[in-house]
Formats: C-alpha cells, structure tokens, sequence
C-alpha cells in the first residue's frame, strides 16, 4: 500500500507540472472506497485549471474516474481503490457511543470516521435522498432505520415506510417503532400522509393550548418525534397524484415544530417533477452517483459538486449548511437485519388500528396513535427471559441479574427486580389457589435514554479502524 500511495502522488504531481500548475501533494486519507489525497496549490493558481484536470489524472492513474474539488484551503483528488471493501452498519453501531437522540448512521465520511445525522436540528428536519438506479439510494435509507431504531426506543421515535416498489424495506415489517405497516399502496400513501397532517396540526394546538402563562412555549420533545421514509417519491408521485404533493408540501414546511420529518429518495430530484415547494425545503441532500454535470448540480444545487464521477454503490456526497461530505454508505445484510431484530427482541409485528367510526372520514383506515399501544410491557419481557434462565423462586436478585446479563444497581436492575417480585408473587398465588396479581408495570427501561450536546448536524465519533 505504501509503494502504491508513492506511486500515485508522484503520477499526481507529474500530471501538474506537465500543465504548469504549481500544486504538491501534502497528504491524504485512505478509506475503504478511495484514496484521497490533499493537494495544496501555490498562492494564486487558478483552482479551475486543477478541477479541469480530472481526466487527465484518470488516465495518468488508471483510474476509470477522479473526482477533483476543493475543499478549503487544498484541492482532494479522490481516486478509487482496486480493492473496494463496504462499510458494514453492525460493527459500526457496536462501535458507537453516547450517541444523540434521533440521530441516523450514515456510513464512513472520506477523513476515516463515522458520519451521523442528527434529524431533528434546525439545520437538517428532512433529508432528500437523490441518484440513479445502483446509487445505493434504498441501502442508505435501510441503514439509516435501522440505525434510528437501535438507538432509539418506541417511546421516542415512530416510523411511517412508504414502499411504492415493495422491496425497499423488505425484512423490517416486525420493526416495533412502526405505526402501522409498510405501504405499497398509492391510495394508503395518501391516507397515511393525510393522517400525518392531522397529527402535525393536532401537535401544533396541543403545543399552543399548553403555553405556559409567561409566554414560553412548553416543548414538543415529550411527544414522539414521527419520520415519514418515502422510498421512490417520484413515483408515488405519478401514482398517486396530487394528494402527496400536497400534504408532502405541508409536512415540510411545518413539520418540524410538531415533531415530523420526512426522508425522501428519488433519482432525479428536479423542481419541475417534485415541485418547488417540496424540493425548497430539503435542507439537506445525500446524493449518490449521477449520470452527467447538469443532474449533479439538480441534485446537489452545486456547480462542479463532482456528483457524476461517484463510485455508486453507496458512494454519497452530503451537502448542508454549505458544505460538503463525501461518504460511503453503510450496509446491512437482510440476515444481519434479522440478527439484531432478535437481538433488540424486535419481535412484535405493527398493528393497524381502525380510525373510531369504522367508514368515518378516514374511510376507516388506520390511524396514528402513541407509541404505547404497540410497545410491549419490559417488566413482561424481563420475566420471559429469566423463566427462559430457569429461574427459580429462591433466586436473589443478583442471581436474577446476571441470568439476563444485567448489572445489580444498572438501569435495568429496577425491571429484574419488579419482574422477580411479580414472578414470587405468581408462584406464591398458585401455589395458595389465589388469583394471580399484576406483578409489572409499563414503562421504559432507559436502556435507548441519552443525552445530547451541541446542535452540530454532523457528530463524528470513533477513529476509524
């Protein structure tokens, strides 16, 4: 590696003195995509004559592409490995700590590190999600559920996954964080985005009746935040009609106040197909590979953003606040997904819930509700796994513990406790005849709580290794 990475900073440099640019290569990172290394030009080059050489950079490497783009004060020329390794979501998860609430995993960004999202700041509330077919469009989409869903529990986040192919989101139908099941249908869609309109303007009084008499408005974080997960939105666009541009269209312009984003994925993300509206207020895009200049600048809304010259297959840029982050997405394999759905204990299936007066205005579709109407009680799930442990009524409560792989005095130690008494008292009453009482209560086991510091989008964590 080390002869290779010599060999092409000089081929770099050669291509540079053969124009008569004044341009050294003074460093660079190598991630498991590319290889990207730091050019630092002479005070006054035409940084247009570096970024108009990238053909000539191909060739000189043999490279089948090389993106060129400034990037402060050097220019990255980024050239792609031979030897291309993927960005797996599970080990980069297990690798994570203390990470913000609502903040999605996007993949490893080109400086070596984990590149988070955290949805809910001011600077990001909705994602749009752009490039063609074999971009990783859908790959990014899964990994950024998933890893939403590890880190958050029901009680805080919900999901609404609109489905138009119906194989996007194959693998998560049993995900406990949904309201209601994954939709394919264009006419549900439109049901479902109606009903996240409800909800938004229903949030908005409740958050306006609650006003405190100083004139401070009391948060919204108590209620659930809701991400709406739109797989191909120009097609359920064409489908469905005007009813999604138009609920879409308030859902972005309000939605973040009542606690609901949207993540949109499409692969041509034009005003004239999406709407000007709905494309204004996607502060944020993920844009994989492209298929010419003018497509990158439509989907980035950069000039020279070097979109068209990504690897694909999950090599995205990330353009917010004005700036730029290339990145590779992270990957899960379906058989992976179902590893940590068992891990999780992701085992309940979502349930419809018919909206109240059956053929009513909503045609008694399904409604959203809160979280706890699908969420399984802990102190329940607590005594299944310590009767799976062979529990036994003489056991302590540290014994009781360490059979489910808790600490005594941790933040579930509380659950093993009540699931212990409950489980004596269950015992006790059959052994007596008595009727058996309730030994559990519903509630959280602030296993997902964390806390956030800083209001930065984009949190790195973790050296790359």
């Amino acid at each position: 590696m080390r002869q290779l990475l010599e060999y092409q900073a000089n081929r770099i440099e050669a291509v540079f003195a053969h124009h008569k640019i004044p341009a050294y290569v003074t460093g660079g990172t190598v991630t498991p995509r590319l290889i990207r290394y730091n050019v630092t030009p002479a005070l006054g080059t035409r940084i247009a004559s570096i970024t108009g050489l990238a053909e000539e950079l191909a060739a000189a490497l043999g490279a089948p592409t090389v993106r060129v783009a400034r990037q402060g004060a050097v220019i990255a020329v980024e050239v792609p490995r031979d030897d291309p390794r993927s960005v797996r979501l599970l080990p980069l998860l297990q690798g994570l700590h203390n990470v913000p609430p609502i903040t999605a995993v996007l993949g490893i960004a080109d400086d070596g590190v984990p590149l988070l999202i955290r949805i809910p700041s001011p600077d990001v509330a909705h994602i749009l999600v752009a490039g063609t077919t074999g971009s990783g469009k859908t790959m990014l989409l899964r990994a950024m559920v998933i890893s939403l869903a590890a880190f958050n529990g029901t009680e805080t986040l919900r999901f609404v996954l609109i489905d138009p192919k119906g194989s996007a989101f194959r693998g998560l139908e049993g995900l406990p964080h949904l309201t209601r099941p994954i939709i394919a249908d264009p006419a549900e869609a439109v049901e479902a985005l109606g009903s996240l309109v409800r909800l938004m303007e229903g949030r908005s009084r409740q958050v306006n009746k609650d006003t405190r008499g100083d004139g401070h408005s009391l948060s919204t974080c108590s209620l659930s935040t809701c991400i709406l997960v739109i797989d191909e939105l120009v097609d359920l666009m064409m489908t469905a009609g005007d009813g999604v541009e138009s609920n879409l269209q308030r859902l972005v312009q309000r939605g973040r106040e009542a606690g609901i984003h949207v993540v949109a994925a499409t692969q041509k993300p034009t005003a004239a197909v999406i709407g000007s509206l709905v494309k204004a207020n996607f502060p944020v895009r993920l844009v994989g590979k492209v298929t010419s200049p003018e497509d990158a600048r439509v989907a980035t809304g950069w000039p020279g953003s070097g979109a068209e010259r990504l690897a694909g297959r999950g090599d995205f840029l990330a353009v917010a606040e004005g700036r730029l982050y290339r990145f590779q997405a992270a990957f899960i394999a379906p058989e992976e997904v179902a590893d940590l759905a068992r891990e999780r204990r992701w085992n309940v299936a979502p349930k419809a819930v018919p909206a109240p007066g059956g053929n009513g205005s909503n045609g008694g579709h399904a409604v959203l509700l809160p979280a706890p109407t699908i969420s399984p009680d802990p102190v329940e799930v607590t005594k299944e796994r310590l009767l799976r442990a062979g529990w036994k009524p003489d056991w302590s409560y540290r014994r009781a513990c360490r059979a489910v792989g808790e600490e005594e005095g941790g933040a579930g130690f509380w659950l093993v406790k009540q699931a212990v008494d409950g489980l004596r008292n269950g015992a006790t009453a059959t052994a007596t005849g008595a009727e058996m009482p309730q030994g559990g209560t519903s509630g959280g086991n602030g296993r997902f709580s964390t806390s956030s510091s800083g209001n930065d989008w984009v949190e790195a964590f973790l050296e790359y290794l």
